[in-house]
C-alpha cells in the first residue's frame, strides 16, 4: 500500500510531459519557419550539424551520407516555394545568352556587334557624323604595281556607290598615291599570293555583311565595255547571285561558256577569273574555300551548291562584257626550278590544286551520304 502515491504522481507527471512536448515542437516549427523565410539563400552546404544529428541521420538512412540527404531536402523544400521564391541575386545579374556568336555569351545582346566591314572612320569628331555616305557595294583587285595604269582605268568604270579594296602580291603600296581614288581605297600588303588566299582571310563573311555584291577580280580586264552601275541594274534585274561579265571572244578564254553572246543579256556559268557574289551566295562560297589551295582552280564548277536553283541564280552578263588580257604578272612571283619559267611552276600548282579540290569535294559528300544512309547522286567533275 505504501507504492500507491509514488504510482499516482507518476501518473500525474505523464500528461504534463507530453504537453510540453507537443509546445516546444510548436514553437520549434513556427522558429524554423521564420529563419526559413528570413535566409532563403542560405546553402545547406555552409550548415554545421551537431555530430550526434549527424550520426542519427546516418543510422536511419544507411548507404546515404547525412549531407546528400540534408541538400535533397534543402532542394526540395526550395522547389517547392515556386515562384513565391526569392531568387538568388547572383544567379539572377549573371548574363548568359546561348543565342550570341560563340564567345560572346556572356554580353548583353544589345552591345554585341557580330559583323563589320571596310568603312573608314575620322579620328576627331562624332562618330555619328563620320559616314555621311556608305558604299553599297565592295571591288577587290589583286594587283602589282606594273598593273598600275589598267587598275586605274578599270576603277574609274565603278561609281562612289562602289568601295575599292586593293590586295597588293609586291609589296609596293605608297606608288598607287598618285592616284587620288587610291588614298580612299583600302590596301592589304602580303607579298605573293594569291587571289583566294587573301579572300579566305580579309573577306569574311561578317566583314563584308555590309555590301550587297562583292566583286572578285583579276588584275588584267579591260573593261572598256563595262559599267559597274549597269552591271547591278543587270544583275538584280536577272535575280542572280553569282555572275561575271561576259568575256570578249577568243581574248583570253578559259572556257568556251563564259564567251559573250551578242544575242542576249545574261547567260549561264561562271569561272574565278571575275566572279561577283551576292552576300549570301558569298557566305558559303567562302566556307568552300580552302585554306591551302590559294588558287582557286576547281572552284567555278562547285559554286552551283551555293545557290538553288543553280541554273537561274548563276549567270554571265554579255551585255556588259570585259578583255581577259592575259598579262602573267602575278605568275611571275613564282620562283625559277629546273631551268623552268617562274610562271610554269605556278601553272603546275594550279593544276595540283584543281585535283586536290575535286578529291576533297568528293570525299566530303560521300561521307555525308554515308552518315545519312543514302545513295549519292552521279558528279561528273571537269578535269
Amino acid at each position: 500500500m505504501a507504492k500507491l502515491p509514488v504510482v499516482a504522481r507518476s501518473a500525474i507527471r505523464k500528461p504534463n510531459e507530453s504537453m510540453r512536448l507537443i509546445v516546444v515542437t510548436i514553437v520549434g516549427v513556427v522558429f524554423g519557419f521564420f529563419i526559413g523565410i528570413s535566409f532563403p539563400t542560405v546553402s545547406i552546404t555552409k550548415l554545421h550539424f551537431p555530430s550526434s544529428i549527424v550520426s542519427y541521420i546516418e543510422d536511419r538512412n544507411s548507404g546515404l551520407s547525412a549531407q546528400a540527404i540534408l541538400n535533397h531536402a534543402w532542394t526540395s523544400a526550395r522547389n517547392a516555394r515556386g515562384n513565391g521564391s526569392v531568387p538568388n541575386t547572383n544567379d539572377t545579374l549573371k548574363i548568359y545568352v546561348p543565342t550570341n556568336p560563340r564567345g560572346a555569351e556572356s554580353l548583353a545582346p544589345g552591345i554585341v556587334v557580330p559583323e563589320s566591314d571596310f568603312h573608314q572612320h575620322r579620328l576627331w569628331g562624332n562618330p555619328d557624323e563620320d559616314l555621311p555616305f556608305k558604299p553599297k557595294y565592295l571591288v577587290t583587285f589583286t594587283v602589282g604595281i606594273s598593273q598600275k595604269e589598267n587598275i586605274n582605268r578599270a576603277v574609274k568604270k565603278f561609281s562612289r556607290d562602289f568601295a575599292i579594296l586593293l590586295f597588293h602580291y609586291d609589296g609596293r603600296v605608297s606608288e598607287w598615291d598618285e592616284f587620288e581614288w587610291s588614298k580612299r581605297a583600302i590596301h592589304v600588303s602580303v607579298r605573293k599570293q594569291a587571289k583566294w588566299w587573301y579572300a579566305k582571310r580579309f573577306l569574311h563573311p561578317d566583314i563584308v555583311a555590309a555590301y550587297e555584291y562583292i566583286f572578285i577580280w583579276d588584275e588584267d580586264l579591260g573593261v572598256d565595255h563595262f559599267n559597274g552601275d549597269e552591271y547591278i541594274k543587270l544583275v538584280k534585274k536577272y535575280q542572280l547571285e553569282i555572275s561575271q561579265p561576259g568575256l570578249e571572244p577568243d581574248k583570253g578564254l578559259t572556257w568556251q561558256m563564259t564567251k559573250r553572246r551578242g544575242d542576249r543579256q545574261v547567260h549561264m556559268f561562271v569561272e574565278i577569273m571575275a566572279p561577283v557574289f551576292s552576300r549570301d551566295a558569298w557566305r558559303c562560297v567562302w566556307h568552300m574555300i580552302q585554306n591551302d589551295l590559294i588558287h582557286g582552280w576547281g572552284l567555278d564548277f562547285a559554286l552551283r551548291r551555293c545557290v538553288e536553283p543553280a541554273h537561274e541564280k548563276i549567270g554571265v552578263v554579255d551585255s556588259q562584257w570585259i578583255v581577259h588580257q592575259v598579262v602573267p604578272s602575278l605568275g611571275n612571283q613564282g620562283q625559277s626550278e629546273n631551268g623552268r619559267a617562274p610562271w610554269e611552276g605556278v601553272r603546275e600548282r594550279c593544276r595540283k590544286e584543281w585535283g586536290i579540290f575535286q578529291t576533297r569535294m568528293a570525299e566530303a559528300e560521300k561521307a555525308y551520304y554515308d552518315m545519312m544512309g543514302v545513295t549519292p547522286p552521279n558528279v561528273t567533275f571537269v578535269s
